[in-house]
C-alpha cells in the first residue's frame, strides 16, 4: 500500500496539467458531497477525485443524483479553502468507498495544490 504522501503527490502530479479536481454535486440542490470522516470522530470530509472518471465511478445509489463537477484550481485557492476552513472539513483524497482512504488536513492539501497551479 502507498503511503500518504505518495497518494498525495500522484493525486497532484494528474492535477497539474488540467489544473482541476473533481468534486459530486447534486443535479436539483446543487449541494455537494460531504459525508462524515471514517478516521476523524465528528469530522466531515469532501471527497475529491483527479479525474471525472473516478469522480463519476461513485454516483451511484445514495449519490445517483449526483454528477461529477469541476473545480478549477484557481477557484480552490480563492473560494473553497476557506469557506471549508470555516465549516471544519478535511478532504478526501481520490475518495474510495471501499478500503482505506486518505483523508488530508485542508491546509495540508490546500499547499499541495497551490504548489501545482499554473500562474
Amino acid at each position: 500500500m502507498k503511503d500518504d504522501n505518495q497518494i498525495l503527490t500522484a493525486f497532484l502530479a494528474e492535477l497539474k496539467p488540467t489544473q482541476t479536481l473533481w468534486a459530486l454535486q447534486d443535479k436539483a440542490s446543487e449541494d455537494w458531497v460531504v459525508l462524515d470522516s471514517i478516521n476523524f470522530e465528528n469530522t466531515d470530509v469532501m471527497p475529491v477525485w483527479s479525474n471525472n472518471e473516478l469522480a463519476q465511478q461513485h454516483c451511484v445509489d445514495e449519490w445517483k443524483s449526483y454528477v461529477p463537477a469541476e473545480i478549477p484550481v484557481a477557484d480552490w485557492l480563492e473560494f473553497w479553502a476557506e469557506d471549508l476552513n470555516e465549516d471544519g472539513v478535511i478532504i478526501g483524497v481520490n475518495w474510495q468507498e471501499e478500503g482505506e482512504c486518505l483523508e488530508v488536513d485542508l491546509s495540508a492539501f490546500t499547499q499541495g495544490i497551490a504548489s501545482i497551479e499554473a500562474l
